[in-house]
């Protein structure tokens, strides 16, 4: 921290080299601080660059402690989400150039228990993901149990904008609802792969699926805020499937 803030007043007079500045959250278990913010000069050359480089380049060059969980580097495995610019989102999909602010400030994902710097607990997250049983079930009786289940291209087109879901979390931690209720009410994330599994024609848990979700903690804590359509880096609309969901329950009567 100390070197970082030397490394900034050292270079506060080369204003045509340093326009912008990233800040970081920083916290560790290990050191008897409360929180800080790292603050790292950031060159004009980096102006193409993705935030998830910019802080590979921080650890490889100037801060080797910092921590942050990284993976495919191209949308898809969702390990690098936490909160840039107050807005949660995928550092390997948020470009530099496109941050007009002087200071960048890089949070962990909002309301979550932090492990270390931008690294949070995921548990509850994936066991909650786990409660909804995210895979086909087949009738354990049927004769064709071991042969392949074939699916029409309608049911097929069902599952567009819901099974793209990277499981990043970052709708559920844009979430109020979420936040106070995380042990309870599912969150968006998981709600709206729940409604991909009974969406999904070669499942035979629907009816036992939706019978899950009919609770008013797991599914009706959900106030439709969009917190979670606004955030979605990968541009899903969770919102919208539990629309879905309570529709299906509340009109369709069905679940009981």
């Amino acid at each position: 921290m100390f070197i970082n803030n030397k490394i900034l007043k050292l270079n506060l007079q080369y204003t045509n080299k340093f326009n912008k500045y990233i800040r970081i959250y920083r916290w560790n278990p290990y050191l008897s601080l409360k929180p800080w913010f790292s603050i790292h000069p950031l060159n004009n050359n980096l102006n193409k660059s993705m935030i998830l480089d910019i802080l590979i380049l921080i650890k490889d060059n100037q801060d080797s402690s910092l921590s942050f969980r990284r993976s495919c580097r191209e949308g898809i495995c969702g390990s690098c989400a936490m909160n840039i610019n107050n807005t949660n989102t995928l550092a390997c999909l948020k470009t530099f150039n496109n941050l007009d602010h002087k200071f960048i400030t890089v949070y962990p994902l909002p309301h979550m228990y932090i492990i270390k710097d931008l690294v949070v607990d995921l548990t509850n997250f994936y066991n909650q993901y786990n409660l909804i049983k995210p895979w086909i079930t087949r009738k354990t009786f049927s004769k064709n149990i071991h042969k392949e289940q074939l699916q029409s291209k309608l049911d097929r087109l069902e599952l567009d904008g819901f099974y793209e879901c990277i499981l990043c979390a970052c709708c559920s931690s844009s979430c109020p609802s979420y936040w106070w209720n995380y042990d309870q009410y599912l969150g968006p994330a998981i709600l709206l792969q729940s409604y991909r599994w009974i969406l999904d024609s070669r499942d035979f848990l629907t009816k036992k699926r939706i019978k899950f979700i009919n609770n008013k903690l797991r599914l009706f804590k959900c106030h439709s805020i969009m917190n979670c359509t606004k955030t979605c880096p990968k541009g899903l609309n969770p919102a919208k499937a539990i629309n879905f969901l309570k529709y299906k329950i509340t009109f369709n009567g069905e679940g009981s």
